[in-house]
């Protein structure tokens, strides 16, 4: 069969998004679904496993009919069935997981395991169809934060990533200190372009450390400090300016490491994935990093940038041209790496 024309049923349930997409020869959207639970863990600040697992298992199979309607097919149309196996919550993996093997046993079509990161880089394939590796790759969002050289489609290789928080938690965390709403990332972007990005120094940690690793506890704990010793000195805090702070400290970071990445190794292209990558501020900062090196910038657009079962899909066309299906042994990993 013509590869350009395979079709796969894909699935993400990594975290609070219940996904199915359909997705042909790897760069078509056919259809992609997302169910977002954001509104149910609002209001206990944060995604809360146990609530996220139920509500995949109640969603999974409307989504499902919802994708095929969408796209016009039905499951005679599918050649394969793509999935999310890691990492991220493991009781919303099982369910996403538990699923996909259960169509491929149901209709005997091949099932392909996707690691989540391989995913969002993938997600570049979708908006940009004449993107190929070799290229670097930036992966910020809520769980990760990943520097990968990508020199072939199913060959990745991480070159630096966080040493303890990943960038949206701390986004999320610092939102808190703030008093802005869940999720964090998109208040803080929006509160930061009301302030002085000079107004409070944070340091920009291991920014000259010689790798390309990050750390960002250290700044979510600078900031916690700066607001409660304002407050005990009886100033007002200008949540702005401290927002619009933090950012610039942990951007100029993220953008010197990941550009310096591609300018080291010779990669005239930098793609970038996952939820932060809808920041607007950084999407300004790469813009005019890349720019002057003469590096080609991608970033997908906001839905393909969050979490999305097309991304899923295209990292597993690229997978099953390969050779590289599972079987029903096929199991969720919390914590798989790269």
């Amino acid at each position: 069969m013509d590869e350009k024309k395979l079709v796969t049923l894909a699935i993400e349930s990594s975290c609070d998004e219940t996904a199915v997409a359909l997705i042909r020869g790897g760069r078509e959207v056919l259809s992609n679904i997302i169910s977002s639970q954001i509104d149910i863990h609002k209001a206990y600040g944060g995604v809360v496993p146990e609530i996220a697992s139920r509500h995949h298992l109640e969603n999974i199979n409307h989504v499902t009919q919802r994708a095929l309607d969408e796209a016009g097919m039905t499951m005679d149309d599918v050649d394969f069935f793509s999935v999310t196996y890691g990492p991220g919550l493991i009781g919303a993996l099982v369910i996403g997981v538990a699923t996909a093997k259960a169509f491929s046993l149901a209709t005997g079509k091949p099932l392909v395991g996707v690691h989540h990161i391989h995913g969002h880089i993938s997600a570049n394939y979708l908006q940009y169809p004449d993107l190929e590796p070799p290229f670097m790759a930036l992966v910020v969002s809520g769980g990760h934060t990943n520097i990968v050289r990508v020199t072939e489609y199913n060959d990745l290789h991480t070159i630096g990533q966080t040493r303890d928080d990943a960038v949206g938690e701390a986004f999320d965390k610092v939102a808190r200190v703030l008093g802005l709403p869940y999720p964090g990332g998109p208040a803080i972007d929006r509160l930061a372009k009301e302030g002085d990005r000079e107004a409070i120094h944070f340091k920009r940690v291991l920014l000259d450390d010689g790798t390309y690793d990050f750390s960002f506890s250290g700044i979510k704990t600078a900031v916690l400090n700066y607001v409660n010793g304002e407050k005990q000195k009886g100033n007002e805090v200008n949540a702005a300016d401290v927002a619009a702070s933090f950012q610039e400290a942990v951007l100029d970071v993220i953008v010197a490491k990941s550009v310096g990445a591609a300018l080291d190794s010779g990669e005239d292209k930098l793609v970038v994935a996952g939820g932060v990558a809808a920041n607007s501020r950084l999407r300004e900062k790469l813009t005019e990093a890349c720019g002057e090196h003469g590096i080609r910038l991608c970033i997908p657009p906001a839905v393909l940038c969050t979490d999305n079962a097309a991304m899923i899909g295209a990292a597993g066309h690229y997978s099953y041209i390969k050779g590289n299906t599972s079987d029903l042994s096929l199991d969720a990993i919390a914590h798989l790496p790269l």
